[in-house]
């Protein structure tokens, strides 16, 4: 960059700028316009497809104190990620205006878009004053709030590339968007009760009932009197009932087919937050953030008896639009607002389609005539280890981007990239240069990113690919991510795992037109990586991948993995023993299966001979014994895993806390939750060990034989100790199991992924104890640790190793 020497102040000179990062959505046009007219410049800003570009000219010293100043005071929800300067001669502009958007598609489209946003003070503050002219208007908003990414069509972000274009703006709005000093100043879905969307309510089977403010009020009166609304918010429809109401509530999960898995809370305000919750400073920050996510926090009030059963933790947010304000004001009383879906399929997002689709569980609908382009979940969030862990990204934080650092593009590999189990070069794939990759997740939680310029843009929560439902939302947000910044892929990333649905999609699309180059990487791989690029970290390291199921390369399930990472080698250093699932995925729903195949593993078939009483044998029917004796013996569907989260739901069907479940997660989080703050440092015995039948395989692999630990706790359970005790022991077991392996393999940063590290306890105490013995440790926080951060993780896992990309994801009969 060439700038004017330092005795030429006095003279006119014209500063170009071009910025990329969070800059369109945000008021930052209008800011530079006050801050260039501030400093007496001309010039013009402008929306690009790229991100913001800027001319200005007047004195060298006031376009200084202008490109400092823009740094300094950019609007709050900004970021810019990159700033390119070029001084230049003036052309003679007179003045400083807004130029409309530059929307060439000549080159590749890289703004951020911005996700959607919670009310701000002002607009709220409005809201609620009867002398204004959007007193209890549901869609107020301005530059700093409001819908983004839920109603944004394509780049630049401007009215007519939203849902917000067939509304035409009043006279008053439109003063509004035209006036630089007014906070609505190209506000692009601005709007008032004259010429924006309306409310309506209708009954369920979608007649009008109400509109307007009394549309409102009889939703309030429906929801007291314990009934079931359907509301149209920002994202998708939400289910909504008084949280007080314990018969509503269960009215809900039946209708819903949601037994046990917990509901989430709006509260009116924090206040009324703080009466039944514990809420820490960092919980408060974020419960009250622009992104307004669901935060789990620790109850000390009976509220969520049905709500969420046997669970300390209550999923708590505020109103975060103005219509949820609204409605909690009439209300003044916390209400149950869980996604408007039946348990595994998409949420709502038209009021034509919820009427078909939820008329079973929703008495009323309150709906809205903005469309919604795309479903939005509530973000999920935790506070662990003193900093946020995001559990389900989505509204207020998808679909923000990843930076890929610049030293991680085309570094210096080896052509040939080994492993300890296969080996593998590129030189055979046509893959084109800049790399355009396309990243399609997993199974459960999927998530899909596009990763190019240097950025890796990771979609909001799609759910699990479990029904056509969920197959049509996986496509359609693919298709809708890719359509904002006509993005097509040059190589394409997926799970490893044969039948998973995101993996056939892959393999069919890069046969499509002409083929495009796939690679699958392994499940538990794309979890450490996930973390690799969130922390943009260095090699070598340990990365430790701990989860329910990930397809393993040697036809078992893996789920307790440690791999070591350097510059050219990935080796998978340790594992657990693998052990039986009886019965396959019906085992994961029933934990009591998953303790008998432990059992079955260390005793044999005197386990069926009444020598080992536990209340989970005892839940057993004799001829379901006798089934599951036989597939055991013969190895008919009992596969084999090395997974700590199927460990965790044996350990706590031998405990008898969880022999059957509804859903994923729950027996673990149920033996996490039988701690109740116990506090202890004791632990059970363990080893880590060579097995003979890996060894034969030629494998040279750390195995953590739990026997012992298993021994020790049935000796526990006989001995009647308490229940608490015995599960901080086993959880204690496996921090100093990780603590013994991190020393022998003597890497000293560490990175934890997978979703059994959604285990406070555990996660917490692990950090702590490789912290106390001088190791570095990383952790998923921005990105799920579970299989809704894989997509990332696949694309880091490719950008990372680009030059040499490793057969780990073919299929098992190829490697």
């Amino acid at each position: 960059m060439s700038q004017p020497s330092s005795d030429l102040n006095s003279q006119h000179y014209r500063l170009q700028l071009k910025i990329q990062g969070t800059v369109q959505g945000v008021g930052f046009r209008p800011f530079i316009y006050r801050l260039a007219t501030q400093l007496n410049l001309t010039g013009w800003v402008n929306n690009s497809v790229q991100g913001v570009c800027i001319e200005v000219e007047g004195l060298r010293e006031n376009l200084e104190q202008f490109q400092r100043r823009l740094q300094q005071e950019k609007p709050p929800q900004s970021e810019i990620l990159s700033l390119d300067s070029i001084w230049l001669p003036t052309v003679g502009y007179s003045q400083f205006e807004i130029h409309v958007s530059d929307s060439t598609t000549h080159t590749q489209k890289s703004a951020i878009v911005l996700p959607d946003l919670s009310t701000c003070s002002d607009c709220l503050q409005e809201i609620f004053d009867p002398e204004n002219r959007r007193y209890q208007y549901a869609f107020t908003n301005c530059t700093n709030c409001g819908p983004r990414y839920s109603i944004i069509q394509g780049l630049p972000y401007d009215r007519n590339h939203t849902t917000m274009s067939t509304f035409t703006l009043c006279c008053d709005c439109q003063n509004e968007y035209n006036n630089p000093l007014n906070r609505r100043f190209h506000a692009q879905p601005n709007a008032c009760p004259v010429c924006g969307p309306q409310l309506e309510l209708w009954d369920k089977i979608g007649n009008k009932i109400a509109s307007f403010q009394d549309a409102l009020k009889q939703s309030a009166d429906i929801i007291r009197s314990g009934q079931i609304l359907a509301l149209k918010g920002l994202g998708g429809f939400l289910l909504i009932v008084d949280a007080r109401n314990a018969t509503a509530v269960q009215n809900l999960r039946t209708r819903k087919r949601r037994p046990a898995k917990p509901l989430a809370v709006m509260y009116p305000n924090l206040e009324q937050v703080k009466q039944d919750c514990l809420v820490s400073e960092l919980e408060e920050q974020l419960l009250c953030s622009p992104a307004s996510p669901i935060v789990l926090l620790r109850r000390i009030s009976p509220l969520a008896g049905v709500i969420s059963p046997g669970n300390p933790y209550l999923g708590v947010m505020l109103p975060y639009t103005p219509l949820h304000h609204l409605l909690l004001a009439e209300l003044n009383f916390p209400i149950v607002a869980t996604s408007g879906n039946f348990a595994s399929e998409p949420i709502c997002i038209d009021e034509a389609e919820a009427v078909i689709r939820l008329n079973q569980i929703a008495d009323f609908f309150l709906v809205h005539n903005r469309p919604i382009v795309r479903p939005i979940d509530d973000s999920v969030v935790r506070v662990i280890a003193g900093e946020e862990m995001v559990l389900r990204r989505a509204r207020g934080y998808a679909p923000l981007p990843v930076p890929i650092p610049e030293e991680s593009i085309g570094a210096d590999r080896s052509p040939f990239y080994q492993t300890n189990f296969s080996l593998a070069q590129l030189s055979d794939l046509s893959i084109e240069n800049p790399k355009k990759i396309l990243a399609v997740g997993g199974h459960l939680k999927n998530t899909i990113a596009i990763a190019f310029n240097q950025k890796a843009f990771l979609s909001q929560h799609i759910g699990d690919l479990e029904n056509p439902q969920a197959l049509d939302a996986f496509q359609e947000v693919m298709n809708s991510l890719s359509n904002i910044y006509d993005f097509q892929p040059n190589i394409i990333v997926c799970d490893a795992h044969p039948d998973y649905y995101s993996t056939q999609f892959a393999e069919a699309l890069s046969q499509q037109n002409h083929p495009i180059p796939l690679i699958r990487v392994q499940h538990h791989l794309a979890h450490i990586f996930s973390v690799i690029a969130e922390h943009h970290l260095q090699l070598p390291l340990l990365g430790i991948a701990w989860d329910g199921t990930g397809y393993g390369l040697d036809g078992t399930i893996w789920g307790g993995e440690f791999f070591q990472i350097t510059e050219t080698q990935i080796q998978r250093m340790a594992s657990f023993r693998p052990f039986p699932l009886p019965g396959g995925d019906k085992a994961v729903y029933e934990p009591r299966r998953i303790a008998l195949g432990l059992l079955y593993e260390l005793f044999g078939n005197s386990v069926f001979n009444h020598e080992i009483t536990l209340e989970s044998m005892k839940s057993f029917t004799t001829q379901e014994l006798k089934i599951i004796q036989t597939m055991l013996n013969r190895k008919l569907n009992t596969p084999l895993t090395s997974s700590v989260g199927r460990l965790f739901d044996g350990v706590a069907g031998l405990l008898g806390i969880a022999e059957i479940v509804s859903f994923e997660g729950q027996a673990a989080m149920a033996l996490e939750f039988a701690i109740d703050n116990l506090e202890t440092d004791e632990y059970y015995p363990f080893e880590w060990c060579d097995l003979p039948q890996a060894l034969e395989k030629g494998e040279n692999l750390n195995y953590f034989n739990w026997e012992a630990t298993i021994k020790a706790i049935l000796q526990d359970k006989i001995n009647q100790k308490p229940i608490n005790l015995i599960s901080a022991k086993f959880h204690n077991t496996l921090v100093e199991a990780v603590l013994e392996i991190a020393r022998k393999l003597g890497e000293k940063t560490i990175t934890l992924s997978g979703g059994c590290f959604q285990n406070q306890y555990l996660i917490e105490r692990m950090i702590k104890r490789l912290c106390q013995e001088q190791f570095q440790v990383y952790w998923s926080q921005k990105i799920p640790p579970n299989d809704g951060g894989l997509a990332l993780g696949q694309a880091a896992f490719l950008i990372n190793h680009q030059q040499s990309v490793p057969n780990l994801g073919r299929k098992a009969e190829k490697s």
